[in-house]
């Protein structure tokens, strides 16, 4: 039978080229090879597709989380990140500005840096070199966390655990409490206590009509109620999670608000995650830990973070603190289950990043903190001197860098893709916060001082 030489040019597909054997690749002088296919004079050649990966992909016998399944679509930043390039694809010349996740901006003190760089040398030398640390934090670190943030509060170092940052203690702590609690949760609130909420098993389905988790206590924080929920409509609540100042009202509580709400966990036995993250920007007498309330020991954790104070959000490192006064309902202490919960899923935060920790917490480490968060407090004054300027409802800005713009009888999401679409402007859809927040956006006051002027100018533009 004869033979016909098929020519078959170097440049193929990546299938075609599998299908007939691998070309040389070490040849640059190599344009094309001679590949003998057995053929006849009048035979018909067909292409017959391959089937689709879908038709092919093999499948595990393993069943998906279910709980999984339940989340509604990405999860909030993502989501917006995911929005904004495409925005950026749409106008490649167009200087965006984002004012939407929380992420700081400006460099990190040098003598926290320093402290970092230092502890980083010290590892190349044999007397420095150290491998795991403990689990909890480093024993220094965790001393003076405690006499800077809680003194005279009766928060020893043993109380403390040290983090790669409050986000992750979240799900740690969802982890520890398992999937029969019920979860109470400020409306608006930051979105990684609900996720996690669902992903560990405590909720229902979502409930498009009502925008809502079943078997979930929202609790609603809107300027009608000053921020504060209504606690005589809310159920019993085994957890309860509460920010203040809040992400992303920029609300802080009272003290007298958060006595009532120490009192409501005192009388329904539940345990509130109080998340401080933002404590430093406060301005006024709100307190800054919920461990200034009477009681407070027997009834709550509070997580914290480096992130907005020194710009660590990628350095990441956090504390949990959990009192040893805190038990479970059978007496048992929480703080030893979660300690099992750390040794069994962490190994410690980074030992650099605990060194930055402790600079930071220096004298000289505080007031760099601090002239930091001033800046980001001066961004937030012009953010809010922007909008009200505009004649909007503003909210938040005060004791937190969040500003709370309301647009009312808009939804958040187009009032999004307006600010993105004629303005560039990168904000944050209030409704991705919880039902709570419709017709709000979040601006953010984490940026570059000549951003956050031009985003004010562009804005004074856009609704003059």
């Amino acid at each position: 039978m004869a033979s016909s030489a098929l020519q078959i040019p170097a440049a193929i597909s990546s299938s075609t080229s599998a299908f007939l054997g691998r070309l040389p690749s070490n040849n640059k002088n190599i344009r094309s090879c001679e590949v003998s296919l057995p053929g006849r004079k009048h035979g018909v050649c067909k292409c017959i597709s391959s089937p689709s990966a879908e038709q092919t992909a093999y499948k595990t016998k393993v069943t998906r989380n279910a709980n999984m399944a339940k989340l509604q679509a990405g999860y909030l930043f993502p989501e917006i990140a995911r929005r904004r390039s495409a925005h950026m694809m749409k106008y490649p010349d167009a200087q965006v500005i984002s004012l939407g996740i929380g992420d700081t901006t400006e460099p990190i003190p040098e003598v926290i840096t320093s402290s970092m760089a230092m502890r980083a040398h010290f590892l190349s030398t044999v007397e420095g070199y150290s491998g795991y640390g403990a689990e909890q934090g480093d024993k220094k670190l965790r001393a003076t966390i405690a006499s800077t943030y809680y003194k005279d509060l009766g928060i020893e170092e043993s109380d403390i655990f040290v983090s790669d940052g409050a986000k992750c203690d979240i799900s740690r702590l969802q982890l520890l409490f398992g999937s029969e609690v019920k979860m109470a949760v400020q409306d608006p609130s930051y979105p990684a206590y609900v996720d996690s909420s669902v992903i560990t098993g405590q909720t229902g389905l979502f409930q498009k009509d009502i925008e809502k988790y079943g078997d979930i206590e929202y609790m609603r924080c809107v300027p009608e109620n000053d921020f504060f929920p209504d606690l005589s409509t809310i159920s019993q609540a085994d957890v309860i999670f509460f920010c203040s100042p809040n992400n992303p009202t920029g609300s802080a509580a009272t003290r007298e608000q958060l006595t009532h709400l120490v009192q409501f966990a005192k009388n329904n036995g539940s345990i509130i995650v109080y998340d401080s993250a933002y404590a430093m920007y406060i301005s006024d007498d709100s307190p800054r830990t919920i461990f200034e309330i009477p009681g407070a020991k027997e009834v709550a954790i509070e997580i914290s973070s480096f992130s907005k104070y020194a710009g660590f959000t990628g350095v990441r490192l956090g504390w949990t603190v959990v009192p040893k006064e805190l038990l479970f309902a059978d007496g048992f202490p929480v703080a030893k289950d979660f300690n099992r919960i750390v040794c069994t899923c962490f190994n410690g935060a980074s030992n650099i990043a605990q060194a930055g920790g402790l600079a930071c917490l220096s004298p000289e480490g505080l007031k760099a903190m601090n002239e930091t968060i001033n800046f980001y407090k001066e961004n937030t004054k012009i953010i809010v001197d922007t909008f009200s300027s505009l004649g909007f409802n503003v909210y938040g800005g005060k004791n937190a860098p969040y500003v709370w713009v309301q647009f009312p009888g808009r939804r958040s999401w187009d009032v999004f893709a307006e600010i993105l679409e004629k303005a560039h402007v990168v904000t944050t859809p209030g409704s991705g916060f919880g039902p709570g927040g419709e017709s709000f956006i979040r601006v953010s006051a984490f940026g570059h001082r000549a951003n956050i002027l031009e985003a004010a100018k562009r804005i004074k533009q856009l609704y003059k």
